[in-house]
């Protein structure tokens, strides 16, 4: 997630009030100072205030939320429900004020959900990966299709969130009415993750004991090695940023969203113990997703059985889910009847969140979707 926490792109995006002649040192100077300034004085930059949104659907560990519309709703828009990964906050879908996919989706007139998760309580360190595949994404859907005359839902997650769409479109457990699926930097062959090579090499060393019985103990994968973990894939980024953000005090949304990103990163969550342990076991050390051999509650589920549409969009310079571990799914989502592939600027969490994801992921997103408005 962190590859977008002082990405290059970001970095060298160019301030506004510069000229042809190159930037205007005094004009720069007074930008900086007033950055400062309101530093100073409130205490933040960024305007990370979510957008309103109210409860339709209070499950058990989890929440569906409507967000409230900014302009009158357009019936001939589907409606879409958005999926958190685990460990990272339901925000990233509304990271802050002109960086935030839910508000540039309402501001269209599309009726859009999200579904969130307790990550605490005694019973969360209990709950699979099929609970979230069988369960809750499907209910989600109904309740969704409920307030739509039953019509079927357009699906989006991020992360882990889109392998969650991915495989509630793969199974035939719930028959959920789903339109089509979209998903961000989800990585499906993990042996493209070279971050993940030294874990899978320890498994394999260990056959997988050393890790399962750290779950085990603990009951759940911390929220704060959620956050290190994270941290380690932009390690460099991290050092530098003291020298960046001296260096770009003039350059208000790159301070903002660097801030935004900070208290994302702040409020990262635990992963519950038994699906942390499904992912370890089935994903990373097996690497059953790439071989479309994925099994759970003792039976497959295969990508090559989702028959929706469907968009798979990758950061390039995502070294959590890079291109190839994303692409890996255009090989098997073979029964697909639209399925697109694309790869647009930003880490993990800028091709979703960042500051070029408006003119690139977003439209996208809402290509896509428009068209598949349409159908019943």
């Amino acid at each position: 997630m962190t590859a977008e926490q002082l990405p290059h792109e970001e970095a060298s995006a160019p301030s506004t009030g510069g000229s042809a002649h190159g930037p205007d040192p005094t004009r720069a100077l007074v930008k900086a100072w007033d950055n400062l300034g309101d530093w100073v004085t409130r205490g933040h930059l960024a305007d990370t205030r979510r957008m309103p949104r109210l409860p339709v659907l209070l499950g058990d560990g989890y929440t569906v939320h409507r967000y409230e519309p900014t302009v009158t709703p357009d019936p001939a828009l589907a409606p879409l429900l958005l999926v958190p990964p685990l460990g990272a906050p339901d925000f990233a879908f509304d990271l802050r004020r002109g960086a935030s996919l839910v508000e540039d989706l309402l501001a269209t007139g599309r009726e859009t959900y999200i579904v969130t998760y307790d990550a605490t309580g005694r019973a969360a360190g209990r709950r699979g990966l099929e609970l979230w595949v069988d369960e809750i994404v499907p209910a989600a859907l109904y309740a969704v299709a409920g307030r739509h005359d039953d019509t079927t839902v357009h699906l989006a997650g991020w992360s882990l969130g889109g392998l969650f769409t991915l495989l509630t479109a793969a199974s035939g457990v719930s028959s959920a009415p789903i339109r089509s699926v979209t998903a961000f930097a989800s990585p499906v062959d993990v042996s493209a993750v070279p971050l993940v090579a030294p874990f899978r090499s320890v498994a394999e060393y260990t056959g997988g004991r050393v890790f399962s019985a750290a779950y085990r103990t603990l009951g759940s994968f911390p929220a704060t090695v959620v956050k290190w973990a994270f941290q380690l894939s932009s390690v460099e980024r991290y050092l530098t940023k003291p020298v960046t953000v001296l260096t770009h005090l003039d350059d208000r949304q790159l301070l903002e969203q660097i801030e935004a990103v900070d208290l994302l990163m702040d409020n990262m969550t635990a992963y519950p113990g038994r699906a942390f342990g499904q992912i370890y076991h089935h994903v990373v050390r097996s690497n059953d997703l790439a071989e479309d051999r994925l099994a759970l509650a003792g039976r497959p589920v295969r990508l090559a059985d989702v028959r929706v549409p469907v968009l798979l969009v990758a950061g390039a310079d995502d070294v959590i889910a890079p291109v190839a571990a994303v692409e890996r799914a255009t090989e098997l989502l073979t029964a697909s009847p639209d399925l697109r592939f694309v790869v647009r600027p930003g880490g993990h969490l800028g091709v979703l969140a960042g500051r070029r994801a408006r003119e690139n992921s977003w439209a996208d997103l809402e290509t896509f979707l428009a068209a598949h408005d349409d159908r019943s």
